[in-house]
């Protein structure tokens, strides 16, 4: 499932954007989530390079039946594009994938965001 993130714009006149990149597990019953990793990016593209390494590392972890969006999303440049596209306007972009045991969020949004 791929969601685009809304927020409320950042103020222009403090400068470039920085992108915090998160990932995390949510295991089903469980109220907190397991940090997967996290990286400040200090573009667009890096913080959508940072995504495309996060996700090509969860689905080489899962087992083959939940790999297959992972593996989609990975081949899709349109949705690469819109991604960056996203990001550039200063909204956050994120992929959520599953298994039978837990979901797993790749988020990627703007420092100063409004999540």
């Amino acid at each position: 499932m791929l969601t685009p993130i809304p927020f409320e714009a950042p103020s222009t006149s403090t400068g470039p954007f920085l992108y915090q990149c998160r990932a995390a597990a949510y295991l089903l019953h469980e109220v907190r989530s397991i940090p997967l990793g996290a990286h400040d990016a200090a573009s667009p593209r890096l913080a959508l390079r940072w995504l495309q390494e996060r996700t090509r590392h969860l689905t080489d972890q899962l087992d083959a039946p939940h790999t297959q969006p992972g593996l989609y999303w990975l081949s899709d440049k349109a949705e690469h594009e819109r991604a960056l596209a996203y990001l550039t306007a200063g909204t956050g972009y994120q992929l959520i994938l599953h298994d039978e045991s837990a979901r797993y969020v790749l988020a990627v949004h703007p420092t100063g965001a409004t999540l």
